[in-house]
């Protein structure tokens, strides 16, 4: 099968020819379809999770998926050949990805099914970044009226965190720069803006002199944002580990690592196919063109890049 490996921490990835992965205890075999690409597939092209995690090379790279089983191994209860599945790769090493053709995944977590309605590629934009999205607004506790500040609302996870955060009720402030930027995150629910290059916090303090109830923090330098939260409100991050490093120790701080459980897979499946999110596909690469995907994702996205596999 093609796939795009890192062959090792000194070399560049690249295409290469490995063997079809066969089924293990509990596994599903899956044809993937597409694929999607998220920073955690750059960080470890470019070496930083060296000494983090064990690497098993060549390492394939990618996380998210969505494709078709077309095996299933001993002991699989609730899956067979021919669903239509998505999730994420998960575990502590690095050597199975979705950037290949075919790829194996535990029935336990990161898989579940795809509903009729969506399409493959609308799926693999859904795995880590909306369980990132998911799991950040659960965390902060969001209840009707409170104003929630997403800082990095134009990328995977902020888009999608718009979203949930506008369902569950809040008045929701993005951040953007250009007109672009503005006319996508207020079009998927945003009711105002703030521009990221300027005082995040002064911009805010005009609308609401309080300050916000939430920060959800998925880009940037946390410090800055600190001043935007009201006493007492909620700081949620994907990146920030502490309440020191995101500068905000007179808020509830949460640091949150997506955990792309299968009920939460279902529950981004679902709000999909009901219409009530709906992902943002900036562009769609071949597996040949995964490096250039990977250039395009450095310079800034506006939504998903989704990789596309024949």
């Amino acid at each position: 099968m093609r796939a795009f490996v890192l062959p090792a921490f000194d070399q560049a990835p690249e295409i290469r020819e490995l063997p079809v992965p066969e089924t293990g205890e509990g596994e599903v075999r899956v044809r993937v379809h597409a694929a999607s690409v998220n920073g955690f597939d750059l960080a470890v092209a470019n070496g930083y999770l060296n000494g983090a995690m064990e690497h098993r090379f060549p390492v394939v790279l990618g996380r998210d998926f969505a494709g078709v089983v077309d095996a299933v191994g001993h002991g699989v209860d609730g899956y067979a050949v021919g669903d239509r599945v998505f999730g994420v790769i998960t575990g502590s090493h690095l050597g199975d990805g979705t950037f290949a053709e075919y790829l194996t995944v535990p029935t336990t977590v990161g898989l579940a099914r795809i509903p009729e309605s969506v399409s493959f590629e609308d799926a693999a934009a859904l795995g880590l970044a909306g369980a990132a999205a998911v799991d950040s607004v659960d965390a902060a506790a969001i209840e009707p009226g409170m104003v929630v500040l997403v800082a990095g609302a134009t990328g995977g996870v902020g888009t999608l965190a718009v979203q949930l955060a506008t369902i569950a009720g809040a008045q929701v402030i993005a951040t953007a720069h250009t007109d672009q930027e503005r006319a996508h995150v207020t079009g998927i629910g945003a009711t105002g803006t703030v521009d990221f290059t300027g005082d995040i916090p002064e911009q805010v303090h005009a609308v609401h002199p309080d300050g916000v109830d939430v920060v959800l923090h998925f880009a940037g330098d946390p410090a800055p944002l600190a001043a935007a939260v009201k006493p007492g409100g909620a700081f949620v991050s994907t990146i920030a580990q502490s309440a020191e490093q995101a500068g905000s120790p007179h808020a509830a701080f949460t640091s949150v690592f997506a955990t792309p459980t299968t009920d939460t897979l279902q529950r981004l499946a679902d709000h999909h196919a009901q219409q009530r999110i709906h992902v943002t596909i900036q562009h769609n690469y071949r597996l040949e063109d995964l490096a250039e995907a990977f250039a395009h994702f450095t310079a800034g996205t506006l939504g998903k890049l989704i990789i596309t596999i024949d």
